[in-house]
């Protein structure tokens, strides 16, 4: 397939673009990166990189995109700044939200505009949507929170559902994305290595994940089978609480994980970002058996074991 992509520049992208090259498809990637800092992808013969910001309408070189899209099968948006890495400043939150909700706003624009539409809009969420509670399972038929993130993933959920009636949409309300190289455990492995790891909190707040390769080959998937749609919840079957997880990680590391990181010593760091981290969710998905999903990484345990080795 001829693919368009946004957002998929950055720790997702890194493994999701060289299997989607494996795949045979085709791409068109949109970044706000320079092709000297993209060099692992520029000279890849079978992508073409956009170097623009897709937040800002004024950078939709409007001949550009409507030739790049009008070939186009399938578009896959993942495009949002990290939520938990800064303090929640009146600015971040700008950056945070806007992000998300122009990027999605410009594409859908664009794609409205074309006579032949693509098959297929994969777009990220994130379960943030359900808002944060120590005891309330969510699957997708739960009804959305009422904080911020809550409100901004309803907001970029609603726009994304106004695409072309004839492409087929399924939005991936994507949890806690695991791999070495970024993301949440990027940051925790130098300080477990260190022996200095250990539960954030209280440890009882859930924390529901995906390895990255199970995310990729999921929206790998649904690019091929016209039976995913709508809304699915993109974490493993089995999430952990916050001692579970720093343990299974010191085990694996045969470090310790004892030291815990005090609630109020991280929302010094983060602000109301911490809320994130600290307030936790327990997510499920009720989709994957109907759609015949098969996890590599199920369980905690086996997704460090191949995290790490």
């Amino acid at each position: 397939m001829k693919l368009l992509l946004t957002g998929c520049t950055g720790f997702i992208g890194r493994e999701l673009i060289p299997l989607l090259i494996k795949e045979g498809h085709s791409l068109t990637v949109i970044s706000r990166q320079s092709k000297g800092k993209l060099k692992s992808i520029a000279n890849t013969p079978s992508i073409s990189l956009i170097q623009m910001n897709p937040a800002e309408s004024s950078s939709w070189n409007q001949e550009e995109i409507q030739n790049s899209l009008k070939n186009c099968e399938g578009v896959i948006n993942l495009a949002g700044e990290p939520i938990a890495e800064k303090r929640w400043t009146e600015d971040h939150c700008k950056e945070i939200t806007n992000s998300r909700i122009k990027t999605t706003n410009n594409l859908i624009e664009n794609l409205r505009k074309l006579k032949k539409t693509p098959k297929v809009l994969i777009n990220a969420s994130a379960i943030g949507f359900y808002g944060s509670h120590p005891q309330t399972e969510f699957t997708e038929k739960s009804m959305p929170g009422d904080d911020f993130l809550a409100n901004l993933c309803k907001e970029w959920e609603s726009i994304a559902n106004n695409k072309p009636r004839a492409t087929r949409l399924l939005i991936v309300r994507i949890g806690i994305v695991l791999a070495k190289d970024g993301g949440a455990l990027g940051k925790m492995l130098p300080i477990f290595r260190a022996g200095l790891g250990g539960p954030i909190g209280d440890g009882k707040q859930w924390m529901s994940w995906i390895h990255r390769t199970d995310l990729c080959n999921l929206i790998n998937e649904s690019l091929k089978n016209s039976s995913w749609s709508g809304v699915i919840n993109g974490v493993a079957t089995n999430p952990v609480k916050m001692n579970e997880f720093s343990n299974s990680l010191g085990k694996e590391l045969g470090r310790p994980s004892l030291l815990a990181v005090p609630g109020p010593i991280l929302k010094l760091i983060l602000g109301d970002g911490a809320r994130v981290v600290l307030e936790g969710q327990n997510v499920q998905s009720q989709r994957f058996n109907q759609l015949k999903f098969k996890f590599s990484f199920p369980t905690i345990n086996e997704a460090f074991k191949e995290i790490l080795t």
